[in-house]
């Protein structure tokens, strides 16, 4: 099945190369492109996309307003910022609003396409530099090394590899178990460890050295 996307940037030209990039997969279609957040937001509403790949400066209406907006307006898709910035405030706002994920715009094409089909199985994405930006600005949140004493082995491992950056599927075909036992495991982790999500779950992991 093939995903439809928008994309939405103020430069032209970088719209064009990651239109034609991502044309390269079978899987992924561009069907429209928007250079203000204005537009970006009545297009959503008219033609419904699967993911929204969002610029964060822009004029106008930023990334952020147009995220915001996007959501107030009860717009589905997964909504990814793609930005320049590395910035750390700009993360933690983007996360604030409820992103799918931020990736920077001189990521890698492999790593872009890999991250664009992680949104699409529900997954967050957020390029590999930001990954110590936001393990720093949760860090203390997250001093409950402790914890890990009360997971059970199998736990344990679902830990592990949803830290690596493994979806459900995966983590249940790596552990021969099904994805509903998954997310049980999941479920019962953040509880034990005091955490929201599966994003401050691998941050987590990530801090304490329980990711490999």
């Amino acid at each position: 099945m093939t995903a439809k996307i928008l994309l939405v940037d103020d430069h032209p030209m970088l719209r064009k190369g990651v239109a034609q990039l991502l044309s390269l997969e079978d899987n992924l279609e561009v069907i429209a492109e928007a250079s203000t957040g204005e537009e970006a937001i009545t297009l959503a509403i008219k033609n419904p996309v699967d993911l929204i790949l969002l610029d964060l400066n822009m004029k106008g209406l930023s990334g952020i307003d147009t995220l915001s907006a996007l959501k107030r307006a009860g717009v589905t898709s997964k909504v990814v910022i793609f930005s320049v910035s590395d910035n750390e405030a700009d993360v933690l706002q983007a996360l604030k609003f409820n992103a799918d994920g931020y990736l920077l715009k001189d990521s890698e094409p492999e790593e872009l396409i890999e991250k664009i089909n992680l949104v699409l199985k529900g997954e967050f994405v957020i390029s590999t530099p930001l990954t110590q930006i936001l393990a720093r600005s949760l860090r203390p949140a997250l001093q409950k090394t402790s914890l890990i004493e009360n997971l059970t082995q199998r736990e344990l491992e679902n830990l592990k590899l949803l830290a690596n950056g493994k979806s459900n599927k995966d983590i249940a075909n790596k552990l021969g178990i099904t994805e509903a036992t998954v997310k049980v495991h999941v479920k019962n982790l953040l509880k034990k460890l005091g955490l929201k999500s599966r994003v401050e779950a691998a941050l987590w992991a990530v801090e304490h050295k329980v990711s490999h």
